[in-house]
């Protein structure tokens, strides 16, 4: 008996099954472009495992603890040789050294971009109170760098030309009297510039609970403010709860005030994880809670802005829970985070401070036991992010 029949009725079957297969997948193509031609752009990164190269000198580093790009897009880290906590496995301290490896490399680090190690300085001085526990780096439009400090007794601020010859102090260590001091600050966590203005503005920080903001030239005080551009009240705030109405004074650390091309400044109340934005002369404007769970050290670290002309995008550090989120800085929403804890490459432990270059790359710095600084290559921007990416490994 033929199977032909048989033969013909199995093909065709098999013919069906492909053309239905074949439309499903057209279908599910279609309706992925479809989805990714309607979501929200946002732009893309990758970790660059491979920047910055190796320290000379058998250098290593400790919490690094700042980070910023100048205007020939040269990337400056500081960092806390006291934190060096492998001090003795590495043959540091002994005298005479008992091996080749390692010394504390100099507080302030310069990278050119290509991660070369270009310049290094820094310490105590003639003529300058060095802080204890230096925190934060800002490189000026005139390539000057500007330095503060969270030991407990710093309530100073420095200025130093690029290659660490000493130009300023502004406040003296040991003497403030609190957030409504003239003169002096309370452990300042980092200072931003504004070059329309002429101005630089102080997140005045760990011990004091305000945005100050100071003549460039002369380091006079203008003006400053608190939560809401309330006058600052320096009486103890309740640690943070989500269900609890927003404070109305800063926590502790006032960590961040960034200014954006139009004027806005950007203010980073780092235990209540909320950013608060105010204008220039400190009207308030609004705030937004990122990741509102968060307790202890709490979530917003640090912010940088995207390099677009308007400036669309937001970043923010978030070393409690070890990520970079990305937000529409419009809106202020959360569009998407990348970044997850431990130490390779494009994870994180304690992101403590984020900077951007003029090609829109990321860098971030690490405290803790992080100790490094990080590149983020951006690669454009794209749609159909996962609302947590991980780790963005290269492609």
């Amino acid at each position: 008996m033929s199977n032909r029949p048989f033969m013909y009725s199995l093909k065709l079957g098999v013919g069906i099954v492909l053309f239905g297969l074949l439309g499903l997948l057209a279908a599910c193509a279609d309706q992925t472009s479809e989805q990714e031609a309607s979501g929200v752009e946002v732009p893309v990164f990758e970790v660059n495992p491979l920047w910055p190269k190796p320290l000379p000198n058998h250098w290593v580093i400790g919490s690094t603890i700042g980070v910023s790009v100048d205007s020939r897009d040269h990337v400056w880290v500081i960092h806390r040789q006291s934190t060096i906590d492998e001090i003795n496995e590495l043959n540091v301290i002994h005298e005479p050294a008992s091996a080749e490896c390692c010394a504390p490399a100099p507080p302030v680090l310069e990278f050119d971009p290509e991660g070369n190690l270009v310049n290094s300085w820094g310490g105590p001085g003639d003529g300058y109170d060095w802080p204890s526990s230096n925190h934060g780096i800002t490189v000026d439009h005139m390539d000057n760098v500007w330095i503060g400090g969270n030991g407990p007794d710093d309530g100073h601020i420095l200025k130093f030309t690029r290659d660490g010859t000493f130009l300023l102090q502004l406040g003296r260590p040991g003497v403030g009297t609190g957030s409504n001091d003239p003169e002096n600050f309370g452990r300042v966590a980092e200072v931003s510039i504004d070059p329309d203005g002429d101005e630089v503005f102080v997140a005045d920080g760990y011990l004091n609970r305000r945005v100050a903001v100071l003549d460039i030239q002369t380091g006079a005080l203008k003006r400053y403010w608190g939560a809401y551009g309330n006058r600052p009240d320096d009486a103890p705030v309740p640690p943070y709860r989500p269900e609890d109405p927003p404070a109305q004074q800063f926590r502790s650390p006032v960590h961040c005030a960034e200014i954006s091309h139009d004027g806005f400044v950007y203010v980073c109340d780092r235990a209540s994880n909320r950013i608060q934005v105010f204008m220039r002369d400190g009207t308030f404007v609004r705030e937004a809670f990122v990741a509102t769970e968060t307790l202890g050290s709490g979530s917003v670290w640090d912010i940088a802005l995207s390099q677009d002309s308007e400036q669309r995008f937001l970043y923010l550090a978030d070393g409690s829970n070890k990520k970079v989120h990305i937000l529409d800085r419009e809106t202020l929403e959360v569009l998407t985070t990348f970044g997850d804890g431990g130490r390779q490459p494009g994870q994180f432990i304690g992101v403590h401070s984020i900077a951007t270059d003029s090609e829109g790359n990321i860098y971030t710095t690490e405290t803790y036991e992080g100790k490094r600084l990080q590149k983020f290559v951006f690669r454009g921007l794209g749609t159909g992010r996962a609302a947590d990416q991980g780790v963005v490994w290269p492609n």
